[in-house]
């Protein structure tokens, strides 16, 4: 397993990356702590969680249960040092989560305490903001996306107060570094030049959807983090379970996402259906695993700090730990280019 630096952090991470949103609801913490085992014998040492999770579906008693999981795995087996963990402050409009207030200075203190409560640690590696408080593009929202009414005087005022408070919380020592998550260029900008500013924590990394069927990341945001250090941590890699064909013609497996979310957050299309076929016939051309392909070819991204990705049984996770060994061609690459461009925008 390759390992790299995240950013301009401290932080050595394993390119690939355990997501945790199904632990707790489609994922015992049983079925959670095996996968840790598996994963960090197999050399992964990063876990990403978040406060509301576990996710398919979210419940307001369940907020939570996912670092809850985590933590009783550090301390069961006492590893906490092994791991780079990430977790996620959420914010505003999510009312299960203190009543949907906007991330603030006042909820930076608060949130990281629940964490770490939770966590059973008395600190966090990568503190992220699960999305911003003006609002995100991300989640098919793209089609209809409108910025004018953004208040940006109010924008760069937030994040020169929440500059201080995380760097108030770098000095006690709860957090190592700060990354964002469902972001923008220009929003990536403004943080980096409030940090610039006060001296608080540079992003050092995005967490944003990221497949061969969702590559909005790969014109503004990818040349920002090629001039500023900022890494990629790519979400749903497999575009929900898609990429890897077990929902072509019609097919819902037993427990599978489609069975909790019917249009797969907006990416159930007949022209995602169509991409698909294009991208398991290259595949097949060239003798390879769809799953492995997809993880793979986010690997060769130059933008790539970590590639996320879940799993909700252990042949699962065994495949994607196998992407880890997949080195593609000049030719593979090349036809999942031409696929691109037949398919830019899929749902």
């Amino acid at each position: 397993m390759k390992m790299k630096m995240l950013g301009c952090s401290k932080l050595e991470v394993s390119e690939l990356c355990l997501g945790s949103m199904t632990w707790g609801s489609q994922n015992s913490a049983e079925d959670a702590h095996e996968q840790i085992d598996r994963a960090m014998d197999a050399g992964i040492n990063f876990i990403d969680t978040a406060e509301m999770y576990p996710v398919n579906p979210i419940k307001e008693r369940t907020i939570g249960r996912t670092e809850r999981i985590v933590g009783l795995w550090f301390e069961r087996d006492m590893r906490r040092e092994e791991v780079i963990l990430a977790t996620k402050h959420s914010g505003e409009g999510f009312v299960m989560v203190r009543e949907g207030q906007p991330i603030s200075a006042e909820t930076i203190r608060v949130a990281i305490e629940g964490s770490l409560r939770r966590l059973k640690t008395d600190y966090i590696d990568l503190y992220q903001f699960h999305w911003p408080n003006r609002g995100s593009y991300m989640f098919r929202k793209n089609w209809t996306y409108d910025p004018s009414g953004q208040d940006r005087a109010e924008t760069i005022a937030h994040m020169v107060e929440t500059m201080d408070a995380l760097q108030k919380e770098v000095k006690r020592g709860t957090i190592r570094a700060f990354g964002l998550s469902n972001e923008s260029a220009w929003g990536t900008a403004q943080w980096l030049a409030a940090a610039e500013r006060t001296g608080g924590p540079a992003p050092v990394s995005i967490q944003n959807e990221y497949s061969m069927m969702c590559r909005l990341f790969d014109t503004d945001l990818a040349e920002l983090c090629a001039n500023e250090g900022v890494d990629l941590l790519a979400f749903s890699p497999l575009a929900t379970g898609l990429l890897t064909g077990k929902y072509q013609n019609g097919k819902v497996p037993d427990d599978s996402r489609l069975t909790l979310s019917p249009d797969l957050g907006g990416r159930k299309t007949d022209r995602a259906f169509a991409a698909v076929d294009v991208y398991l016939a290259i595949a097949k051309k060239h003798g390879l695993d769809p799953s492995q392909m997809a993880l793979a070819w986010c690997l060769t991204r130059p933008f790539m700090g970590s590639v996320i990705f879940g799993a909700r049984t252990m042949e699962q996770l065994e495949i994607a730990i196998g992407a880890a060994d997949l080195t593609l061609s000049d030719e593979i690459l090349k036809d999942i280019d031409a696929a691109h461009r037949l398919h830019p925008m899929p749902y």
